[in-house]
């Protein structure tokens, strides 16, 4: 990518280009005009990584000669958005200036760009780096599809699915999502499904795409209410015409993890839920560093198998090490946590007294 000169209006990266696909992101990433700033000028950001930036491959950028690509940076804050490895190589370097695109759009777009670009290149998120993502996305972008979520963070959208329940008590209630193309699907289909009954009683000749696309579903939807139809059956499922919709499903009222008895309650995730309603933990870095941390461990025990099952033969043992070593650094951080608690109590006891 060279640069350009600036008497021509050259393209940013903006919020729409979100859901664009990885090549046509790439492709708009190489159009976007390339500026040398002062890398004084460009302030760090939370990194999408929960264990934040690798130092080693900071280091292996660093002895990499020639040109590395160039950082995108929010323009508003100037905060780096992706290249945050770059940029320490680049001050490790001794450089004063870096290349850099810019992003146009709100930071809560600035970090699903982030989480979808580091899904393209660079060192790649892990599994929990993902899901910790996908977290923070359902309650920025709730009314985002499972999948078009999944598209941006690179997991399955059952993932997505699974981390929407958990998080949902975060979310307002909404009757529509919207999906990778941009279309906007109710969650429930009943009255779409009874307006795609009445057209095709009128126009029995209408093509089912047609038909879905004057009613606001899905070909798919429209082609089980033909079968419906013809089979003299309700056009809406069941599930739909006793009110427990795919919205109902994932109501804070009847959230749950899975093993745990509903009437008890699970304390862990009560506590988690609070936390991430209270101002004062999401509005700071360290405090948004922390529920990200925490949201992992949330995992429910379907997700945690998953990564069991799929932990290479050859990697076990240093896995579960390392997991142990975690599940310590923990335990010992709870510890600190309890003694800074009391301390902090005494010493409002004693200014009492």
């Amino acid at each position: 990518m060279a640069e350009v000169s600036s008497s021509r209006a050259w393209p940013v990266l903006s919020a729409e280009d979100i859901s664009r696909g990885s090549a046509e992101l790439r492709q708009k990433l190489e159009s976007c005009r390339m500026e040398c700033i002062p890398i004084a000028s460009v302030l760090h950001a939370p990194s999408v990584r929960v264990a934040g930036q690798d130092m080693g491959h900071v280091q292996a950028l660093v002895e990499v000669e020639g040109d590395l690509p160039p950082i995108l940076v929010h323009r508003e804050t100037m905060r780096v958005v992706d290249g945050m490895h770059r940029l320490r190589a680049a001050a490790a370097q001794g450089r004063e200036t870096i290349k850099a695109v810019f992003f146009a759009g709100s930071e809560q777009d600035a970090f699903v760009i982030a989480v979808k670009l580091n899904a393209m290149h660079g060192l790649r998120l892990t599994p929990v780096d993902r899901s910790a993502a996908v977290a923070c996305i359902v309650v920025s972008h709730p009314q985002w599809s499972d999948r078009a979520i999944a598209s941006a963070a690179g997991v399955a959208a059952r993932t997505v699915a699974a981390i929407r329940k958990r998080v949902g008590g975060n979310v307002a209630p909404l009757d529509s999502r919207i999906g990778r193309d941009g279309r906007v699907r109710p969650l429930s289909s009943a009255e779409g499904r009874s307006r795609a009954g009445e057209l095709m009683a009128k126009r029995p000749d209408a093509s089912l795409r047609e038909v879905a696309q004057a009613s606001g579903v899905s070909v798919s939807t429209a082609n089980d209410v033909r079968a419906r139809l013809r089979a003299g059956r309700d056009l809406v499922p069941e599930q739909q015409r006793t009110g427990r919709s795919a919205q109902a499903s994932t109501s804070p009222a009847i959230q749950q993890r899975v093993g745990v008895d509903a009437e008890a309650g699970d304390g862990q995730v009560s506590d988690l839920e609070q936390l991430r309603r209270d101002p004062s933990m999401r509005f700071n870095e360290i405090g948004r560093t922390v529920l990200r941390l925490l949201d992992v461990g949330a995992l429910d025990p379907d997700e945690w198998q998953r990564y069991v099952e799929g932990v290479p033969r050859h990697c076990v043992r240093s896995v579960v090490n390392t997991a142990r070593r975690c599940a310590a650094a923990w335990e010992n951080f709870a510890e600190r946590l309890e003694k800074r608690q009391e301390s902090m109590r005494m010493s409002s006891s004693s200014e009492g007294a």
